[in-house]
């Protein structure tokens, strides 16, 4: 069974080949530019066929320089153009998301980038693209040597040069995990991630730190001249930073979900399903909730647990996670963001909140999900947890005697 898996690495590139990316990003940009505007004029629908026909027809008399480059730079554009107006129709129609009319791209503001297909060949340390040649990559033994690659994505990223591979992957789907442990994970801002097994992934909160030297550099970028030799530098050194700020966060979630997704004798993950674009409203919060990549995280660890055989589940979105006593059931009325700890009136538990928030996660599965009659813990019933042991509980009334003040941390 063959999976699309994408690698995407730096490579390393001399003034020669910077020059010739240089050129595919602008043959590319040049592309689009000109199918939009002849769709515009209503000469040609927007079908990415019937556009590099008439491509075809126009570069030969009007553009000599067509033949210096692959014809799959601007084919693989038209594509993108085609797609782009797909998404734009069904947004109007309620399929999809709104998006935006799409727009024609600037040489100064516009993504360096564009997509080659062909005979890709890779090996040891490099790879060969066609009508390029050969570009040396940074991470050897990163992409499969000798695998089938569909297509390939050069960009440029802060002066980094980057390509992405779609490889073709042959290989067995993973065995689901039978009788495996349930994971609770609760997802925040203090903490990046907390796990009801009592493991902690912290959050970097890479803009947080960075902040201060991000505003001087754009304080001082806005008051040089424009065109200046010195304000090109300011630019630079910006898009620097926010390239450290992205690979800071981007290096705290690969290693918080790869962590999870290979831990042993695991087959099922609980998470919460945050609505993360209402959150980003909270004036207050929304800064940092950007800055955690909440939504990302959660794209990581579904397909990373999906190659593991291990199921994700989504609780919903109106349970009381946090509110709610893990070792007795009670719930609070309101919860502040600012107590960090959780204190039951009832059973005397004393917890941190995230922990306590994880394990009615993993609790929450285990009654609603769980059928194994077995195990005592099928539909109706109710799964307590005592956390000063670690012994699960199965009574539907309050232990009253519980009166723990075991904090787990």
């Amino acid at each position: 069974m063959g999976e699309l898996r994408a690698y995407k690495t730096q490579i390393k590139v001399n003034n020669k080949e910077v020059s010739l990316l240089l050129g595919y990003a602008g043959i590319k940009r040049f592309a689009w530019n000109w199918a939009l505007a002849r769709v515009q004029a209503k000469e040609l629908p927007p079908n990415a066929m019937k556009i590099h026909k008439a491509w075809n027809e126009w570069k030969k008399e009007n553009i000599p320089w067509w033949s210096e480059y692959s014809k799959a730079a601007p084919q693989e554009a038209f594509r993108d153009l085609q797609q782009a107006f797909q998404r734009f129709f069904n947004g109007l129609k309620g399929k999809g998301p709104r998006v935006g009319y799409p727009k024609f791209k600037s040489r100064h503001k516009s993504k360096k980038t564009f997509r080659l297909t062909g005979s890709i060949r890779v090996e040891d340390g490099r790879i060969k693209v066609p009508r390029i040649g050969w570009l040396r990559l940074y991470e050897k033994g990163y992409i499969p040597v000798g695998s089938k690659v569909t297509s390939v994505t050069i960009s440029e990223r802060a002066g980094r040069w980057f390509l992405s591979a779609n490889v073709q992957i042959d290989q067995e789907a993973s065995i689901p995990v039978e009788g495996g442990e349930v994971l609770g994970i609760d997802l925040g801002i203090k903490t990046l991630a907390v796990c009801s097994d009592g493991q902690e992934h912290p959050n970097p909160k890479a803009l947080r730190s960075l902040e201060k030297r991000l505003a001087r550099l754009q304080r001082r970028f806005a008051r040089q001249e424009k065109g200046s030799n010195r304000r090109e530098r300011t630019r630079k050194r910006i898009a620097d930073l926010h390239y450290r700020i992205s690979c800071i966060r981007e290096d705290a979630l690969h290693k918080a979900t790869t962590t999870i997704a290979r831990t042993k004798q695991l087959s099922v993950l609980v998470l919460e399903d945050l609505n993360v674009a209402g959150m980003v409203k909270n004036r207050k919060l929304s800064k940092a909730i950007s800055d955690a990549s909440l939504s990302e995280f959660r794209r990581q660890i579904e397909y990373k647990a999906e190659r593991a055989g291990i199921e994700v589940v989504v609780a919903d979105r109106f349970y009381p996670s946090s509110k709610r006593c893990s070792g007795c059931g009670h719930k609070k009325d309101s919860l502040s963001l600012s107590e960090r700890t959780y204190a039951c009136s009832e059973c005397g538990l004393v917890l941190d909140r995230d922990l306590n928030a994880a394990l009615n996660l993993r609790q929450w599965y285990l009654n609603e999900k769980c059928t194994d009659s077995s195990a005592g813990c099928g539909r109706g019933g109710d799964v307590r947890l005592d956390t000063a042991c670690g012994i699960e509980q199965t009574s539907v009334k309050r232990q009253d005697n519980i009166k723990s003040t075991c904090r787990f941390l």
